[in-house]
Parts: structure tokens; sequence; C-alpha cells
């Protein structure tokens, strides 16, 4: 599931491998907070030394997370930024094999996953978090930069500096476009950017839905009460499933021929498309 290898979808003919729809956000000065979160139901764990650790404390957290991690609970950590003092001791984290993949925030250039990449000293996967203009700007040689596994969407950072007023309708053009070219870059769909709100779970359920719909395939959380929110929307649906299990039920009767289902001819994109949503469901249900 956090494989650190690039996967362009649909160009291999296997079977596609589940896909996380949440990552939970835990503070790297709460070392107490890292086994609740494993427990929260979230398929990935973000464990964060950027945004939710003051500066003083920010080594005392980076010795918890070196301390923590294993194999026996791979987890992804959020470094702070390269253009930050805590960067280089940040990302050498990356050599721990606990340390599924480095999300990488404020990333501007392919030079800034290079240089995360050479510190880390091993192929780990990178998350680039696009959250200034000029990291939209140049998303597509970021996409394409070695060992990028998803992009993410810095929702709060970029309307900042972007001047916009909230996070919503607004954005959706340059939801579209990040997972217009992730799909072009052929790396796995984008993960969208938080809910700062965590008591309004209606509210969540409909941030994650627009991002469903413009091609995203998951969203950041802040606290595990939203994880339920988010996996209800990208959990399939019965009449999803049950269409799925057509498809595949008939593509395996039919071998190389061609089929339908429901009246309707059933391709390569097709077939892919209910794999997938069975995998998925199959994920959900062992969790």
């Amino acid at each position: 599931m956090l494989s650190d290898h690039r996967t362009a979808p649909g160009d291999d003919g296997a079977p596609p491998a589940f896909l996380p729809q949440s990552y939970l956000f835990v503070p790297g000065s709460r070392p107490e907070r890292f086994e609740r979160a494993l427990g929260s139901g979230a398929h990935v764990v973000i464990i964060d030394l950027e945004d939710a650790v003051e500066p003083a404390a920010k080594e005392a957290a980076r010795d918890h997370i070196a301390n923590w991690v294993s194999r026996r609970h791979p987890v992804l950590v959020r470094i702070n930024g390269r253009a930050t003092p805590w960067f280089e001791q940040d990302a050498k984290l990356g050599a721990l094999d606990g340390v599924a993949g480095i999300v990488l925030p404020k990333a501007e250039s392919a030079e800034d996953v290079s240089a995360t990449i050479a510190l880390a000293r091993r192929r780990v996967s990178v998350y680039p978090l696009i959250e200034s203009a000029l990291g939209m700007w140049n998303a597509m040689a970021i996409a394409k930069a070695p060992f990028v596994k998803r992009l993410m969407f810095g929702t709060l950072d970029f309307i900042a500096e972007m001047g916009m007023p909230d996070d919503g309708e607004p954005l959706n053009h340059y939801r579209s476009q990040l997972a217009l070219l992730s799909r072009v870059a052929g790396i796995e769909t984008p993960v969208d950017g938080v809910t700062p709100d965590i008591h309004d779970i209606e509210r969540i359920g409909r941030d994650a839905l627009n991002g469903k719909r413009l091609g995203f395939g998951g969203k950041l959380c802040i606290h595990p009460k939203q994880v339920e929110a988010v996996h209800a929307v990208f959990r399939p649906g019965e009449q999803e499933l049950a269409w799925a299990a057509r498809v595949a039920e008939a593509a395996s009767l039919a071998g190389a021929g061609a089929i339908t289902v429901d009246g309707k001819m059933v391709d390569r994109p097709v077939l892919r498309r209910a794999q997938r949503i069975l995998a998925l469901a199959a994920a959900f249900e062992k969790n």
C-alpha cells in the first residue's frame, strides 16, 4: 500500500493495488498519540514535524519518530520544507525502515524532491505538498520527479498566498489541474487538503465528495473523527459493487474475447475501473 515505486495506472494489465483514501496527521511532538493514530482506522498515518510542532520542539519530535518507527507500523513523515533549518536532519529520517514515505511541504521544484531523496539515501516515496503559486506552476515537473508517489494539495497555505476567500469552489480549477497532470505524469491520483473544522462532519463529507468528483483519490485529515466521513465518500456503494462484480465475472468467462455488461461494451479501462472498485471494497472490508 505504501510502496516506493512510481505507479502508472492502467499500463501494465495487472489488477490495481489498493490506493489509500485517508491520511491522518498526528503531531511528532506527541508520541503518546502515535499508536492511537494507527488505531483510528485511517489508511495512512502522517507524523508531522512541520505545522504541528513548535520550533523549540522540532529536534525532540524528530527523536521521538526515530525511536518509534519500525517495519511493524510504517508511517509517512511530514518533514519541514527545504528552505528551513530543519530540512536536512528531517529528510534523513527517510533512511529509516519504518518511514514508508516523506511528505514534502512547500514543494516548488523537482530539485526539492531530488534533494530530499539524496538526504534520505534510499528509494523512499515522496508526497510533495503543492501549496504555493510557484509549486502549482511547476506541478508537472514535480510530479515527474523520481520517487514521487502522489501529489497532495496544501489548500490552506495556497489560498493564503493567492488571497482567496476560502477553500471551496474557487479552488476547483486547481484541483482539476492537479488531477489531470497526475494522470499525464503517470502517478496516482492526488490527495486533497484538510477540512479545518473537526466538528463539522457534514462539511468534510461534502469536501471529500467535491474532490472525488474532480479526480482526487484521497483526503488529508487532522482528527480521527474525520476519517470515517472520508471513507463513507470513497467506499463503493452497493450498486457500484454489484456492477463491478458483473464486469469482473463477465471478463473472466470471456477470456480474451470482447464482452458486454448491461448492454455496454467493456474495454480495458472499464475492466480496470471495476477491478479498482473491488480492490477498494476488499480493503475497506479488512479495515
